[in-house]
């Protein structure tokens, strides 16, 4: 088949070109002998570069070298500017600062909320106000938490000044000062390394928490009543919604435990139901099978001839049978009533014990059936033992009487008087006993 293949596929399948042959070497290079042998090191250390000659070691910066150099830069590129700006600043030739400096009140740590408005209705309690002058940030245009606020009377700026500091406007107690640019000599303010109170000064050990002006005292007695009194109603708010949401999860916890005992208790009565509905079904088949036996013996005990005699008796005893099982059916219906009736009155605790003593009633009745079905079959057994002797004598020549007495005898069985105070059947009907 491959030759009808074409060229381009025939070609694919050519053997290759034979390998060429090469005369062999004497020797490969590892193997050939050198003819001068191994020296070391010693003809050139002349070659060697001079260590003089050679430049320094470069050294690396480390990491915490690095941020120390650029904190310094920084510091100094800062102490650098504070210097230009000092050089340039001039409160007394500030476009914005006008009006009499003695006159002017300082007020700083002013909520960002807080308008000129309410700032005027707030210390105009103390006297008529000039003018106010609200400091703005000249790149976002927000305010800088800080204002000026100038006086027609000295004597009101003093009063604004003894009274309103510390004072809660929107919620921040604003700081109350005089203004100082223009009225100390060499004063500086905060951005250029100036202002009072050293809070920037390094760590918490150093800083001091309030401005400069005086100590913390400056809150009247009002308002550390009113500031302790607030902490006191949080904390009662506090232990009352901590002992609500204890009570809460004990509740919840009291909840589920009852929830599941009570499952617990569901599955329990659901498997005391289950014993005793098949306890209830072997036992119907227990009865059933003695009732099936009871049948079959008495038509072993009959003669041929007494089949609708024997029929009547086994209807009778049948009847009986029934009878009982179904006073016995009452009397069980009468027994559960009262244990319900007991169960409600009593705890869980004696009905697990009663649940116990039912069970082992139940085991002794049982036991007594089941001793009453085997004393009833060996009876009747006996009886079936005396009839097969009788039937073989009348065999031997006294069928007439015998047969006689045999009637008269199943008309006295007929006539007598159950164990049970019932009546046998006559006719297949039950008849009860005679009232004394």
């Amino acid at each position: 088949m491959t030759q009808f293949l074409p060229p381009n596929l025939l070609a694919l399948f050519a053997p290759r070109d034979p390998i060429p042959y090469l005369p062999p070497l004497e020797k490969l290079p590892h193997e050939k002998h050198h003819n001068q042998p191994y020296c070391g090191i010693a003809p050139y250390i002349r070659e060697f570069e001079d260590p003089r000659d050679a430049p320094p070691p470069t050294r690396a910066e480390t990491r915490e070298e690095r941020m120390e150099r650029k904190r310094r830069e920084k510091i100094e590129r800062r102490q650098q500017e504070v210097e230009n700006e000092l050089k340039m600043w001039d409160p007394h030739n500030d476009p914005n600062a006008q009006g009499d400096a003695f006159k002017t009140l300082f007020v700083a740590r002013v909520n960002y909320d807080t308008t000129e408005s309410k700032l005027r209705r707030e210390f105009e309690v103390y006297g008529p106000i000039k003018r106010i002058y609200m400091v703005y940030s000249k790149r976002s245009g927000k305010p800088r938490g800080y204002a000026f606020i100038e006086y027609e009377h000295e004597r009101d700026m003093h009063s604004a000044y003894k009274h309103a500091d510390g004072k809660k406007i929107d919620g921040r107690r604003v700081l109350v000062d005089v203004e100082r640019g223009r009225t100390v000599k060499g004063w500086r303010p905060r951005r250029l390394g100036g202002g009072l109170g050293g809070t920037r000064r390094g760590g918490a050990d150093v800083n001091i928490r309030h401005s400069g002006r005086d100590d913390t005292s400056r809150y009247d007695e009002r308002d550390r009543e009113r500031e302790r009194d607030r902490r006191d109603r949080s904390r009662e708010r506090d232990k009352e919604r901590e002992r609500r949401r204890s009570r809460s999860r004990e509740r919840r916890r009291r909840t589920r435990s009852r929830e599941k005992e009570e499952r617990k208790r569901s599955r329990e009565r659901s498997k005391d139901k289950d014993k005793e509905r098949e306890r209830k079904r072997h036992s119907r088949s227990r009865e059933r099978k003695r009732d099936r036996d009871r049948e079959r013996d008495k038509k072993e005990e009959l003669p041929e001839g007494g089949d609708a005699q024997a029929e009547e008796v086994a209807l009778g005893e049948l009847g009986l049978d029934r009878l009982e099982l179904k006073l016995e059916g009452e009397e069980k219906g009468r027994d559960r009533d009262r244990d319900r009736e007991r169960d409600r009155r009593r705890s869980h605790r004696d009905r697990d014990k009663d649940r116990d003593r039912e069970r082992d009633r139940e085991r002794r009745r049982e036991r007594e059936r089941d001793r009453e079905h085997k004393r009833e079959r060996g009876e009747r057994g006996e009886r079936g033992a005396e009839k097969r002797d009788e039937r073989a004598g009348q065999d031997n020549g006294m069928a007439e009487p015998l047969e006689e007495t045999s009637q008269d005898m199943f008309l006295d069985q007929e006539s007598m008087q159950s164990g049970d105070g019932y009546m046998s059947t006559e006719n297949g009907y039950l008849l009860e006993p005679p009232l004394e």
